[in-house]
């Protein structure tokens, strides 16, 4: 039976004003599974005059220590919920259950954290170089808060915009993927049932050029939080500058994994097969460009192949698989583009490069694990975002050569090195231009630590402290304690 979607506004679902819904679709079995509501600008304009009210009224006459319990009550409906969430976002995405199911319950800890901090944002009293005159700072919330997030992992990724933003006192207004809709409205049910006030959370759902820009543009959106594509992020941007809006970017990565040859091979091959083939390579982080140091690269290429080559790939709710299905048609397509790019320019498949069809791979939206070696990093598959199971393998001389060619790229999101050397590591961690570095493990992520990128990568920072600070406004309050009536033609310096 297909699950038809309402839009969630001021904690209403109510219909779409174009009346219209569209599929959305499973991509492993390539059929529709869901009907989403297609909105469109009026739908938006609801849903930000819902979250403004709701920002001038109810949730700011409450506490930070009731927002706070909001929250906390929230990370509890979500840990109970986790497996049915997960189900969900697997079936609109096609990422592995084995992995989502974690991802999600990771998701609570997210609204865990953040209610911890809602009653614990300090402002500043200031010492002054002026006589009698007392200032502090206080920290205030913005307003509305435009939430936009790609399909891999749209839970996820859109915690780690409302919880900072709720905890700062924000209100929100959410755009999923059109892809992978379906999971933020069982969220949004969960808000309602923790008891937040009405606009405080709101979801609408539909396609970039009507419901997105049109929530970027609108004119009482005071932030934007965007992750997707730098393409995606850029035109973000130019429209919320027309607005002079505050916006933060979570954008690509072309991330290296390096290796040098004191590192322990075994640990370090299982970190690259994670690095790039968890999530099917369908992740910002990848670490899509194995740098190996040359001495060691004949016998590191032999592990990793064997390794690459034994991964079972199939149906993503099957627990053995461990690699799923592409998560869009555009997006497998674009991958195989890539494969043949890159055989063009001369880089050799060394295991992969097929599409997977037939008994056990459903639609077909499968892509074998992909290795190319004598990749040089000006071919396009060492400088662009494939986003798909396929690692680009090049080879360095020493440390000099390993910065080089790892900063050679105009993305800076993350970096990996494996290496026993402590000096090597620390080394390598300060000049590699990436907002994350690695050593001796990646791809992990907590709420405790910013995360963001460099260059191409984005603006801003996601998670720990930082997070709350890029939703609020500082303002500077002065008090003047003379009791003398001073010259009004005189300003005091």
């Amino acid at each position: 039976m297909t699950q038809r979607y309402d839009l969630f506004i001021n904690n209403e679902w109510v219909k779409p004003a174009s009346g219209e819904w569209f599929d959305s679709l499973d991509p492993f079995s390539g059929e529709g599974w869901a009907r989403i509501p297609r909105a469109n600008r009026e739908d938006v304009d609801r849903a930000v005059r819902a979250a403004r009210e709701a920002g001038d009224g109810p949730w700011a006459e409450l506490s930070p220590s009731e927002r706070g319990a909001l929250l906390h009550r929230m990370g509890e409906l979500v840990e109970a919920n986790a497996q049915r969430l997960a189900e969900i976002e697997s079936r609109d995405n096609g990422k592995l259950m084995s992995e989502v199911s974690g991802q999600v319950r990771y998701v609570a800890k997210y609204f865990y954290y953040y209610a911890g901090l809602a009653d614990k944002i300090h402002g500043l009293v200031v010492p002054m170089d002026k006589p009698k005159v007392f200032n502090f700072v206080r920290y205030e919330p913005m307003g509305v808060v435009a939430s936009i997030t790609p399909w891999n992992s749209s839970l996820l990724l859109t915690a780690w915009k409302l919880a900072p933003a709720l905890c700062a006192g924000n209100t929100a207004v959410c755009k999923p993927s059109e892809f992978t809709s379906a999971s933020l409205f069982e969220l949004a049910a969960l808000f309602l049932e923790a008891g937040f006030p009405p606009g405080v959370v709101n979801v609408v759902t539909g396609f970039a050029d009507e419901a997105g820009d049109a929530l970027v543009r609108h004119p009482d959106v005071a932030r934007i939080a965007f992750t997707g594509g730098d393409a995606g992020g850029k035109a973000v941007y130019r429209a919320a500058a027309d607005g002079l809006k505050r916006v933060s970017l979570e954008l690509g990565g072309k991330s290296p994994n390096i290796v040098f040859d004191d590192a322990d091979l075994d640990k370090a091959v299982n970190g690259v097969i994670t690095g790039i083939f968890s999530a099917g390579g369908q992740t910002c982080m990848a670490g899509s460009r194995l740098l190996l140091q040359e001495s060691i690269h004949d016998e590191f290429v032999e592990k990793l192949l064997a390794i690459t080559k034994s991964a079972r790939i199939g149906d993503p709710s099957d627990p053995e698989t461990q690699i799923g299905p592409v998560a869009t048609r555009p997006q497998f397509e674009k991958v195989m583009s890539y494969i043949e790019i890159a055989k063009e320019e001369g880089a050799r498949c060394a295991a992969g490069g097929r599409r997977l069809e037939g008994e056990g791979y459903g639609a077909g939206q499968f892509v074998e694990p992909t290795v190319f070696l004598d990749v040089t990093n000006d071919m396009r598959i060492a400088q662009e975002e494939v986003f798909g199971p396929v690692l680009a393998v090049l080879k360095f001389k020493d440390e000099a050569d390993a910065i080089r060619i790892g900063n050679d790229i105009r993305f800076g999101l993350a970096a990996g090195v494996w290496t026993q050397n402590l000096h090597r590591a620390m080394l390598m961690s300060e000049k590699l231009k990436a907002g994350t570095v690695w050593i001796n493990n990646y791809r992990s992520t907590s709420y405790t630590t910013p995360f963001g990128g460099y260059k191409d990568s984005g603006i801003g920072r996601e998670g720990g402290m930082e997070a709350v600070r890029e939703y609020m406004e500082a303002k500077s309050v002065w008090i003047s304690t003379d009791l003398e009536m001073p010259s009004p033609f005189v300003r005091k310096y």
